[in-house]
């Protein structure tokens, strides 16, 4: 059986080593759960699927953030959320398709993918590690982040230069430049001897910041937490279910247990072991 929460337990069955790898992503990471792993490209590492989508669906994607202290590390190119399609990662001759085939995984069996962040932080010879669904950093959608910081562009060059646009003009340009793939393409200038490409980058405000102790006190120094969405009693129910399932009753009721609260996002669940 595979799934994050699956994941999570064989990280905490290793968890001492997670003080003591220099990179995180050279974490003995339980290879029999994983149907493909990249270097520089997102995923960092992708779950095997399961044969039947029920209480486990397996192939979370997975992308490591690794710290030297208490602030997450931008998010490149690839813009934080909850979800992704699997058709827009994996092309046709892409290594990630080829290693998940090779895994046995039928890539079009789920074409949409939960997302999470795999982060480590160090502070004063402390640590917090979390594995954290990425709709905890998605709190307006992806299009949306785009469409307003191009606003904020736009408005502030109309504001140096004094000109004037109708609104109909100015919400077609914001519409145009509202998709992710305009940024990354590289573009290829006539006559020029260099070629461009435009690049987003994602910093975790104060608010985002699941390692930032005056927002989230809650997590702890020296833990590691599974943190995922709850924001109705049904998926509560549900994220106790797998996580009883996967760690045996007796382990689960030991367990730390809490609600953490986004300040725009609602509740979500943490599962928190001392390292």
């Amino acid at each position: 059986m595979y799934s994050i929460y699956h994941f999570f337990e064989s990280v905490v069955s290793k968890k001492s080593q997670l003080r003591t790898v220099t990179d995180l992503r050279l974490f003995p990471f339980d290879n029999s759960l994983l149907s493909c792993r990249s270097e520089g490209k997102f995923p960092d590492i992708a779950l095997r699927l399961n044969k039947s989508v029920d209480k486990f669906s397996g192939g979370e994607l997975i992308e490591i953030k690794d710290s030297k202290s208490y602030s997450i590390p931008s998010f490149n190119s690839t813009l934080p959320t909850g979800k992704k399609i699997i058709s827009e990662i994996v092309g046709d001759e892409s290594d990630i398709k080829h290693q998940m085939e090779k895994a046995g995984d039928d890539v079009s069996f789920l074409k949409e993918r939960e997302v999470y962040y795999f982060i480590r932080g160090w502070k004063k010879g402390n640590l917090k590690v979390c594995l954290i669904h990425g709709s905890f950093f998605e709190t307006v959608g992806i299009e949306d982040l785009i469409k307003g910081a191009f606003a904020q562009v736009l408005d502030e060059r109309l504001n140096e230069t004094g000109e004037k646009i109708s609104d109909d003009i100015k919400d077609k340009l914001i519409s145009i430049f509202s998709k992710q793939d305009n940024f990354r393409k590289v573009r290829d200038v006539n006559k020029a001897s260099v070629k461009l490409r435009f690049r987003i980058m994602t910093e975790v405000k104060s608010e985002g910041n699941i390692l930032n102790s005056k927002q989230y006190p809650e997590i702890l120094d020296n833990t590691l937490n599974l943190i995922v969405p709850c924001h109705d009693p049904v998926e509560e129910k549900l994220q106790d279910e797998r996580m009883e399932e996967v760690f045996g009753k007796k382990k689960f009721s030991n367990m730390q247990r809490f609600k953490v609260r986004h300040p725009l996002n609602g509740h979500f669940l943490d599962y928190q072991i001392a390292i």
